[in-house]
């Protein structure tokens, strides 16, 4: 009889299946009885789990702790908006986290977006940071190192490639065209890191360094060189991964900067061109302005003011307000501004000028919405028209200190249509301070636009007070005290400041005749210049003003219908001018020797200081200036 193979347990039947493979404390078939020792791999241990799970425990904890940190620097790097908090956020991401010190060298020039780099391929240091310990090593210490290099002028610490072609990112020593960080060791880090960190100097003896190339959505930009000193655990390959993503985030964020960068430049420059360079030094009102972008975010907006010298010494006073901040709200501005000092200079009434404002701004789109505040101060008379488009109501402080808001009708804003705009006629007395504004100054998330109106006026009768009630505070002293005015939370909006201290003129420093257009009219216009100016003391004058008011007035009375005007304004410059019906403005030419006219307006050219021509709605003027002294 046949003996039948045996288990631990008895025999086994027939037709059972086969037996498994032995495990852990099986006895295998023809093996003495008893557990099998365990392999040496696995003897576990005295107090805890085998060794190959403490192992898998703490490489998963390791890569737990670089996602972790890998999303944390990313998040800081993500932050900065400008080059330097991108650059900053990286130094500050990876030290000592991940590194102990670190070098960024960026590409100089810094091409921006698709544009082609002309110049050879430039690396140059642009930041380095390292953890800061109570005792650095003497000799070859990361200390030392960043010492080094930065102690150096930037030329020196620079790579520069004239064999390069300029239309590539190729250096044959670095090859920073790749786009995976190396190892220190590597043959392309010990060809580049010298040229990087100068001829003379390398990476301490027993430090430890990864070169990752920052490369952006076109070309290699720059290289970040991360340190480790030899007290600390070596990179690892995973860490090359992780440099890879902190260059990348670097990468991209520098890119867009630069973009950022120079669509800033851009909105500046576009900013610039819309406002007024300078305020113009009108007869009898002396003005300042401010204005405040929104943030540094929004550096264009649509706010804007003007000055705009008109006939008669009056001036127009213009702050508007168009919805938006961004570049079209800014070409709008530019376009209703133009539209206004087109139509400042027809010497349109306030309310036409809004009605054909209005008008244009239409014609630009139907969302074209402004509101605009549009004001004509006449120094002669001191009295000021003022129409208003939706905008907040200006501000008059007087001499005394007693600041009001001035009651104007409201009107509807820019671009509504089918609206009618009112314009009233208030005084303006000398040594009073009109202040025009946009909403950005008075109204935030923090106050409503009243609340805001009335703190204005409170600051500014507050202001007055500290010069007494006979003098006015100093009008660039005022802009700025009003700006002071703003807190944290208050720049929701930008802001256009325009202010204007009436001097006016006075009445003894003008005269003001009426011409029948007549032959006799210029020697009449002679004879009354001539006493106008014995009696201001300027009888130094009579000639040239004798001879240039006769040559005016011959032209008006040719061609008037109706009687001519002459005026002499008094100020620091004695200004002349001589209205008439005819809305033909006069030309200068060159007379031939046979022609018995033409010669009027070459002698009024040659005279006088300045002159000048503007058409009125019932005609023009004509105007020339000489100084008062020599």
């Amino acid at each position: 009889m046949t003996e039948q193979p045996t288990t631990p347990h008895g025999p086994s039947p027939v037709g059972a299946c086969p037996q498994k493979p032995p495990g852990r404390g099986a006895v295998r078939a023809g093996s003495p009885a008893g557990p099998a020792p365990p392999p040496p791999s696995v003897v576990p241990a005295p107090n805890g789990p085998p060794a190959d799970m403490q192992d898998l425990a703490a490489t998963a904890r390791r890569e737990g702790d670089r996602l972790r940190f890998t999303g944390a620097a990313t998040r800081r790097i993500a932050r900065g908006i400008d080059l330097d908090e991108i650059v900053l956020g990286l130094c500050r991401a990876t030290v000592p986290t991940f590194s102990d010190a670190i070098l960024v060298f960026l590409r100089d020039p810094l091409p921006v977006g698709d544009e082609r780099p002309v110049a050879p391929f430039v690396l140059r240091l642009r930041r380095t940071d390292r953890l800061r310990l109570a005792e650095d090593s003497g000799d070859f210490s990361t200390s030392a190192l960043l010492a080094g290099v930065t102690g150096t002028s930037l030329s020196a610490s620079a790579l520069t490639s004239p064999s390069v072609d300029p239309h590539t990112d190729l250096t044959p020593a670095s090859e920073l065209c790749g786009v995976r960080p190396v190892f220190g060791d590597s043959a392309a880090a010990r060809a580049a890191l010298p040229e990087l960190l100068g001829a003379d100097r390398t990476v301490p003896n027993g430090h430890r360094a990864i070169l990752a190339p920052l490369r952006g959505r076109r070309r290699v930009i720059g290289a970040a060189v991360f340190v480790r000193r030899p007290d600390r655990p070596a990179f690892e390959p995973n860490d090359l991964l992780v440099a890879a993503q902190l260059a990348t985030h670097t990468a991209l964020g520098i890119d867009k900067a630069v973009l950022y960068g120079r669509e800033a430049y851009i909105a500046d420059e576009l900013q610039r061109t819309m406002l007024p360079d300078s305020l113009p030094q009108p007869t009898g009102v002396r003005l300042a302005s401010r204005y405040l972008p929104a943030a540094e975010t929004a550096r264009v907006g649509g706010d804007w003011y003007d000055a705009i010298p008109l006939p008669g010494s009056r001036v127009a006073l213009v702050v508007g307000d168009v919805m938006g901040h961004s570049m079209t709200s800014a070409a709008i501005m530019g376009q209703l501004r133009t539209t206004a000092q087109t139509l400042a200079g027809l010497d349109l009434p306030p309310q036409e000028v809004l009605h054909h404002l209005d008008e244009q701004a239409q014609r630009l789109g139907t969302d074209r919405m402004a509101t605009c505040m549009y004001a004509v101060y006449d120094p002669v008379s001191h009295r000021i028209t003022i129409a208003n488009a939706g905008h907040p109501p200006p501000v008059l402080l007087h001499l005394g200190g007693r600041a009001e808001v001035l009651r104007v009708p409201p009107g509807a804003p820019i671009g509504v249509g089918g609206v009618d705009f009112e314009a009233v006629e208030l005084d303006a007395p000398a040594g009073a301070t009109l202040l025009l504004y946009t909403d950005g100054l008075v109204e935030s998330r923090l106050r409503d636009v009243w609340t805001g109106i009335e703190q204005l006026r409170e600051r500014l009768a507050a202001t007055a007070q500290l010069t007494g009630p006979d003098h006015s505070p100093p009008l660039e002293a005022l802009c700025d005290d009003v700006l002071d005015m703003l807190g944290p939370g208050d720049r929701d909006d930008d802001i256009a400041l325009l202010a204007a201290r009436f001097d006016g003129i006075a009445p003894s420093d003008v005269a003001y005749w009426f011409l029948e257009p007549e032959d006799a009219a210029p020697g009449r216009a002679r004879r009354l210049a001539r006493r106008a100016l014995s009696r201001w003391g300027l009888e130094e004058l009579s000639d040239a003003v004798e001879l240039l008011v006769s040559e005016v007035v011959t032209n008006a009375v040719r061609y008037a219908e109706r009687p001519v005007t002459l005026r002499l304004l008094r100020t620091d410059v004695l200004r002349c001018e001589v209205g008439d019906d005819s809305p033909q403005l006069p030309r200068q030419r060159r007379a031939r020797d046979t022609d018995e006219g033409g010669r009027g307006l070459f002698l009024v050219n040659r005279l006088a200081r300045r002159w000048g021509a503007t058409r009125l709605s019932s005609g023009k003027v004509v105007w020339f200036e000489l100084p008062t002294r020599a």
